[in-house]
């Protein structure tokens, strides 16, 4: 496992990688002020080849309409790039899971098993 611990204070807690497949985890508060600090880490991980990542959201507290059109960029630009994008750690009732559901984006987005995030 290539554990690069790359923290991004407060928003990205770790980017690891792993057989190709790339694991962000996030977390705090997905608003405007981290969707302007992690826009530029979405863009260069979504921006290769057939990029294939997975965006842990265990400890994501709050998301806004910021946090999720930064969600749905990374997931346009992976799909336009010919990867694939996957969510983990969320579970019904949590903040991301609610504004997927209201916004009707739920099923447009690949999930995981919280327990095999890079799988």
């Amino acid at each position: 496992m290539n554990d690069d611990h790359t923290p991004t204070w407060p928003y990205l807690g770790r980017t690891d990688t792993t057989d190709g497949v790339t694991v962000v985890v996030l977390h705090g508060e997905l608003d405007l002020l981290a969707a302007r600090a992690l826009a530029a880490t979405l863009d260069d991980l979504t921006g290769t080849r057939r990029p294939d990542l997975v965006l842990d959201l265990r400890a994501v507290t709050f998301i806004d309409c910021s946090g999720l059109s930064l969600l749905c960029r990374a997931r346009h630009r992976v799909r336009y790039a010919s990867g694939r994008l996957r969510l983990t750690g969320l579970t019904p009732g949590d903040a991301v899971s609610r504004l997927l559901e209201l916004t009707g984006l739920a099923d447009a987005f690949d999930l995981l098993d919280t327990a095999a995030p890079g799988r």
